[in-house]
């Protein structure tokens, strides 16, 4: 006997409950103590689906770059509720928070790659994070990687060697070689010339798109809004406008 199909409301119904990959509700977060206390972000609020590609703009100073740090589970949530990956951060153990790390990709406006390592070395750092890995396989993924973003014959090339374009291919090889559910990008084009800059994020959304991975990227290029799912943007510590891209 064939099984029942689920009826559309049903189906639509668990098409909807997928587990948003981000979740914040009225997170505020603060710098000193006593009377020296500032108080950076007010009453954040807002959601990343699995998939989004969401830019966030605003001025310098203006909090962005302490969210990205709160979402990498780089600083502890002060108050509110900030659930990334399913998890809670807000209170979590440090285990829990190991966890969080190693599912989220990080891309910097400086590309931290280590002078003393070769490009295949600085990707293969980030797999080195995950156990059950043989040697074979952490080489061959981070030279696959390389590939992927276009330096397939850089492998063995260290930093110095490489163009800024470069150095920003092989963080981004870096961030995306262990297929991470969550991208976190501050401001990685503002280095970079402008045909420079297009070519990486392009990239990103690229490879992005095929891992099926979020992306949430700091950036005051408007340049390149167009590859935008959303625009989120922030003022003096406030997410002012959700503009759909």
């Amino acid at each position: 006997m064939l099984t029942p199909l689920l009826d559309q409301a049903a189906l639509t119904s668990a098409q909807n409950a997928v587990e948003p990959v981000v979740k914040a509700e009225g997170v505020n977060h603060y710098f000193g103590e006593g009377s020296l206390r500032k108080q950076i972000l007010f009453d954040i609020n807002f959601v990343l689906q699995p998939g989004e590609i969401v830019l966030l703009t605003g001025p310098s100073g203006s909090g962005k770059t302490t969210l990205l740090t709160l979402l990498g589970a780089l600083r502890s949530v002060q108050e509110g509720s900030l659930q990334v990956l399913g998890q809670e951060l807000r209170g979590a153990q440090p285990s829990t928070l190991i966890q969080i790390r190693r599912q989220v990709g990080y891309i910097f406006q400086a590309h931290n790659l280590l002078r003393s390592l070769t490009a295949a070395q600085n990707v293969r750092m980030a797999l080195e994070l995950h156990n059950g890995l043989a040697p074979q396989q952490v080489q061959q993924r981070a030279e696959e990687m390389l590939a992927a973003v276009g330096l397939g014959d850089r492998v063995h090339s260290y930093p110095e060697q490489l163009s800024g374009g470069q150095k920003q291919r092989v963080a981004i090889a870096r961030a995306l070689v262990s297929h991470p559910k969550l991208v976190l990008a501050d401001e990685p084009t503002a280095a970079l010339d402008s045909k420079s800059g297009r070519e990486v994020v392009t990239l990103m959304e690229k490879l992005a798109r095929e891992q099926g991975c979020t992306i949430l990227m700091v950036t005051h290029d408007n340049r390149i809004l167009d590859i935008a799912d959303r625009v989120l943007h922030m003022e003096d510590g406030r997410l002012e406008s959700q503009a759909v891209a």
